[in-house]
């Protein structure tokens, strides 16, 4: 059996569920999109390939492999994207927390199923059909639960709007003795620099005391604040427009010291670097075209 444990973003990762590209199917008509970046794309004829994004995750297995952490992967379904695991489920303390994703992705977890058989049943978690949540809104830092969300009665008319206040209201149910703290986040359908898709697209914690973070992703600039004070402006790295468009807060720490980072993300390895991280540079470029990036596309199951 798998004893689950996960109450942070950067404690040494033990086992992890990665994503997978093989398979992904067909290029997606505008209507099939989910999000702003990937209608980008599809306009544009740039829309990436699956042999492309198959190299780039392999690049991340291999980075796992040398730091002997336990990988996963999920059952392969013929033309079907499953790159984003972070999406279908995830972990706080010993609780598997199945996402109530959109319905077309419902799949998605059938395919980890192997996974979810080694967990005790009692540990498995499937939040009422009202609650709305992905694993990209959803951090655990110690006694705090970060969610981002959108409370907007606009809600429904939001692809991008992935988890709701129902949810942030049922995980503090599910973990009384931590407090959830929710962040409202700037949607758009239309223009992915003015869309924070989950709040990994705008914030992300690393090592022991450090953010990374995107100020307009926060629709209420209090919110922002309490953030920046919470980690002192000092410890934090603030990104541009253009950088949250790439993805520069969608990292993933494999400790509080080993950060993996696409590799043409020049300023923040630079920084990272000089506030004394080991960074493992991957190629990543393509998988974040669909919006989405490290972070989106593990999941993590044991940190210590």
């Amino acid at each position: 059996m798998l004893q689950l444990h996960v109450n942070d973003e950067t404690s040494r990762l033990r086992a992890v569920v990665l994503g997978t590209a093989e398979s992904i199917g067909p290029i997606p008509s505008i209507d099939e999109a989910y999000d702003p970046k990937s209608i980008e794309h599809i306009k544009a004829g740039t829309y990436p390939k699956e042999g492309d994004m198959i190299k780039e995750m392999d690049a991340v297995a291999k980075v796992f492999e040398k730091y002997d952490v336990k990988v996963f992967r999920p059952k392969t379904i013929k033309d079907y994207n499953q790159i984003f695991a972070r999406d279908i489920a995830f972990v706080i303390d010993d609780k598997l927390i199945k996402a109530n994703i959109l319905p077309d992705r419902e799949r998605e977890v059938e395919a980890i199923q192997h996974v979810i058989d080694q967990i005790p049943s009692e540990n498995v978690i499937t939040l009422p059909e009202d609650c709305h949540v992905e694993g990209g809104d959803v951090m655990p830092y110690g006694e705090f639960i970060f969610v981002g969300t959108y409370s907007g009665s606009d809600y429904s008319n939001y692809i991008t709007a992935r988890t709701n206040m129902d949810a942030v209201i049922a995980l503090q149910e599910l973990f009384p003795e931590k407090t959830v703290k929710a962040f409202e986040l700037r949607k758009s359908n239309t223009n992915a620099k003015e869309n924070a898709l989950h709040l990994d697209c705008c914030f992300q914690p690393i090592g022991k005391d450090k953010a990374i973070i995107h100020k307009n992703g926060f629709l209420v600039e209090s919110e922002y604040n309490w953030l920046v004070d919470f980690f002192g402006k000092e410890n934090i790295f603030e990104i541009t427009k253009d950088e949250m468009y790439n993805m520069y807060s969608n990292v993933f720490s494999i400790s509080e010291k080993v950060v993996i980072s696409e590799k043409k993300f020049t300023r923040l390895n630079t920084w990272l670097r000089e506030q004394g991280f080991t960074v493992e540079e991957v190629p990543y470029a393509e998988i974040a075209k669909q919006e989405g990036l490290l972070r989106c596309s593990t999941m993590p199951l044991i940190r210590d």
